[in-house]
Parts: C-alpha cells; structure tokens; sequence
C-alpha cells in the first residue's frame, strides 16, 4: 500500500484504502481473504499505536459501509460558498466541491496546474497514482481569475506563512478551519469536512445527470466499486424517493 501511493498508508483517507482494496481484489491474482484481513486490521491497530484517530476502514466484501456519507444539500452549498469574507476562503471552498478535490490534492495545486484557457485543473497525485483533469468551469474561472489578480501567489495555488513570516504550501489545519468558520456562519448543523464536499461533488453530479462511469475518472478511483456507493445516496430517476406524509396529505377527499 505504501508503493502503491508513495507514502505512509498512515496518511491515506477511508476512501483510499478501500480504492486500494478493491483494486486488489479485481486483479486475476486476487490475494487471499488472510490478507485483506491483515491489512484492515493492522491498519486499525497502527491507528491506535502511533495516536492517528480512528478511521473507518473495513473489509472490502461488505457491500457497503455502515455509515452513509454526509451529503449537503444545494441550498446549504451555496450558504457555504456566500460566507467567507475572503476571496481566497471562498476558493478553497468552491474547489473542493466544485472539483471534488481531496484535501492533499488541494494543497499540491500549483500555479502551472491551472489552466485557465482551457478550464481545466491538472490534479497530480504523485508516484504510483494516475495525473486527472477535472474542469473548473466558468465561475472557478472567474473566480481564480480575480484572485490571481489579486493575490499573486508563489509556487502553490494557496500559500501560507510559517513562524517566520516565510511563504510556504497552505498547511491542512489552515483548511480545516476555512471549512469550519463557514459552516458555524452558514448555520449549518451537520459535521462538515473536506471530504464531505467531495462527496457531495460526486452526489450532486450523479442527481445533475453525469454516468457512473464519468464520475469514477473525475474521483480518480481506481476500481468502479467505490463509486458505487454514491448510487445508493443520490436521488435520481423518474420515482425518486418521497416521504408516505407527503402524499397522505396531499391526497384529496
């Protein structure tokens, strides 16, 4: 796992190293269920040895996880996209739903990895993992537009300053308080991360019309089965899913 992604399994999210698994079990030489069971368990005992918080890694046989993901709603997303009063909070925000960036993959956007005239986002995940392009579409063009204007930022995308005023690569903590901040000023109740918008990147696209197929590359999933499971959260159809009150109360005589 670690070759596999060029770093420690460690710093690796639930959806990962369930990608990882399902990738290894579609292979002709499928390991053997000792060794799946190996590696979820270790996983979960190097969790506790080093001090990581818990994830929720699991076998890659169950069909689906116990817990669903959290989803926002439309209205909550633009709430979200309307309270920062920076420009450059707002863009981290509008980029991790608006492509369905992971955290790391947001931090590692270099200036050369915008392309503005295409619209288009070159995603780079490093040794053993595929380049992606994902579009940024008219408002992130604009949007990036402005702030590059603005901004003129160094190397990466989004800079940060570490203790001696030095320019540096905006840290993970600097994100997880961006989407915090939101959330309380939007009034959003549910527990929001940065993969929360990326699942709800993916749910929305699914209920807009996108294929199944389309959404895997756009993720950068390696096997199909781990986006499978935004099949059973979004709503789509003709017969989309309705509460019995409504149409007991909406039924005339």
């Amino acid at each position: 796992m670690a070759l596999h992604f060029n770093c420690s399994p460690l710093e690796l999210d639930e959806e990962q190293v369930l990608d990882y698994l399902h990738h290894l079990k579609s292979q002709s030489n499928t390991p053997s269920a000792s060794y799946f069971k190996h590696t979820v368990y270790g996983l979960r005992f190097s969790y506790k040895v080093m001090g990581v918080a818990q994830k929720g890694v699991f076998m890659p046989s169950l069909k689906l996880p116990k817990k669903l993901p959290v989803i926002l709603s439309y209205q909550e997303v633009r709430r979200l996209l309307i309270v920062p009063q920076l420009l450059r909070h707002r863009l981290i925000l509008a980029i991790l739903y608006g492509c369905g960036l992971r955290r790391f993959e947001l931090l590692n956007i270099k200036l050369h990895d915008v392309d503005l005239d295409r619209k288009m986002l070159h995603v780079r995940e490093g040794k053993g993992r595929k380049d992606r392009y994902v579009p940024l579409g008219e408002h992130l063009v604009r949007g990036l537009t402005t702030y590059l204007d603005a901004e003129r930022p160094y190397v990466w995308l989004f800079n940060g300053k570490n203790s001696k005023g030095q320019l540096q690569q905006f840290s993970p903590t600097g994100v997880q308080w961006v989407i915090k901040e939101a959330v309380k000023r939007a009034g959003i109740k549910k527990h929001v991360t940065s993969h929360v918008l990326r699942h709800t990147y993916a749910t929305h696209l699914l209920e807009m019309g996108l294929d199944i197929m389309s959404l895997k590359e756009l993720l950068g999933h390696t096997d199909i089965q781990t986006t499978l499971i935004y099949l059973h959260i979004a709503q789509m159809g003709r017969n989309r899913v309705f509460s019995p009150l409504d149409k007991l109360y909406n039924a005339r005589g």
